[in-house]
């Protein structure tokens, strides 16, 4: 017959309290809302040649992230007229990214060698001085670029070209092979040198899914295939001009496109206009409360696809009045995607943003 000590029953009964307690304790954790996705931005400001209000800008957009993008051309121009890829580089980027570093986030760089604004050309610096980047010394001093930005700043992420779905479609064939040879050719040198940077590219969703030109579903295989090095994908989104309305996004609206591959996905650049637009090319309707709802819709898209980051290039909206004569007119269908106005002011999204960045952020598998 078994003989119970009081003493060993109280010690029973406290151990399977604390069994319970850590299993509750767990199970809360599980349940407990969170993200797996840092959240960004990149510098913006309504004018852009206001130093002050980017500096304002960036004080505010940077107490609500914990990650930080520079997405930018080549600067064809300078390195056209011989300056020196590093002057450049710590000119205008080194104060930058000791800032983001000081605030501890992470950081990302994508570089474009095309043209972020038209997709059907070369850029417009590279259109100016009778150069492609088809040709190979073009090739050669966007590798230079590239391999700089990432020996410099040595950023976590690293982007060697930008939409290329998009380019391949709408492009010549000789801008779209340019393109693929010096990503391809930047990705073996950098990868060489810098084995702990995440190579990738971005593709434009809306355009895998056939909403840019009212098609159907193309997907990206196309995209692994001539980009092999990528180990992380970028997603550009902008589906407003796609969808009446952010409810209609399908949930699997960033998971599809690596269904089957075991690829982190971020969103390098996106978001949803709170204005509406009309021309004879292309119309929306949208507003505030709209843009509102495509936040939050979003975080279920991202957590969807597991993702492991989400960029909001512009933090503010752009100044329309003082937009620069060598700017495209296309530009304003990209001028409201803010989450504060011109002047700095909150706009309905900047709540949704907020609630989402205060979730805790998991480590992402």
């Amino acid at each position: 017959m078994l003989k119970f000590n009081k003493n060993h029953m109280r010690c029973s009964i406290q151990i399977i309290l604390i069994i319970l307690i850590l299993g509750f304790s767990r199970c809360s954790d599980e349940t407990q809302p969170s993200r797996t996705y840092r959240m960004g931005m990149a510098n913006s400001a309504p004018r852009f040649d206001d130093l002050d209000l980017f500096i304002q800008s960036l004080n505010l957009w940077t107490q609500r992230v914990d990650a930080a993008i520079i997405s930018t051309e080549v600067p064809w121009e300078e390195l056209l007229a011989g300056m020196n890829a590093e002057d450049y580089a710590i000119a205008n980027y080194q104060g930058l990214v000791e800032f983001y570093r000081d605030k501890d986030l992470e950081l990302w760089i994508y570089i474009d060698p095309q043209n972020g604004l038209d997709r059907s050309s070369d850029a417009l610096e590279l259109q100016a001085a009778g150069k492609s980047i088809a040709d190979t010394e073009m090739q050669l001093l966007y590798k230079r670029f590239t391999f700089v930005m990432d020996s410099l700043f040595h950023p976590e992420h690293l982007g060697l070209a930008l939409e290329t779905n998009l380019i391949r479609d709408a492009a010549p064939s000789s801008i779209y092979q340019g393109v693929k040879q010096a990503a391809n050719a930047a990705a073996a040198e950098i990868s060489g040198y810098d084995p702990d940077v995440s190579l990738s590219v971005s593709v434009q969703v809306d355009h895998a899914w056939g909403k840019l030109v009212g098609g159907s579903y193309t997907g990206i295989e196309q995209d692994f295939i001539d980009f092999p090095f990528v180990e992380e994908l970028g997603l550009s989104s902008y589906p407003y001009i796609g969808f009446d309305s952010p409810d209609d996004l399908p949930i699997d609206y960033y998971s599809k496109l690596v269904k089957g591959k075991n690829i982190p996905v971020f969103v390098s650049e996106g978001g949803w206009s709170s204005a509406s637009f009309n021309s004879p090319d292309i119309s929306f309707t949208s507003s505030p409360e709209k843009q509102e709802t495509y936040i939050r819709k979003q975080a279920a898209l991202l957590d969807h696809a597991n993702a492991s980051g989400v960029f909001q290039l512009t933090f503010t909206d752009i100044d329309l009045d003082h937009i620069p004569p060598d700017v495209p007119e296309n530009i304003v269908l990209f001028s409201f995607l803010g989450l504060v106005d011109s002047d700095l002011m909150p706009k309905p999204a900047l709540s949704a943003w907020d609630d989402l960045f205060e979730l805790p952020l998991k480590s992402h598998h």
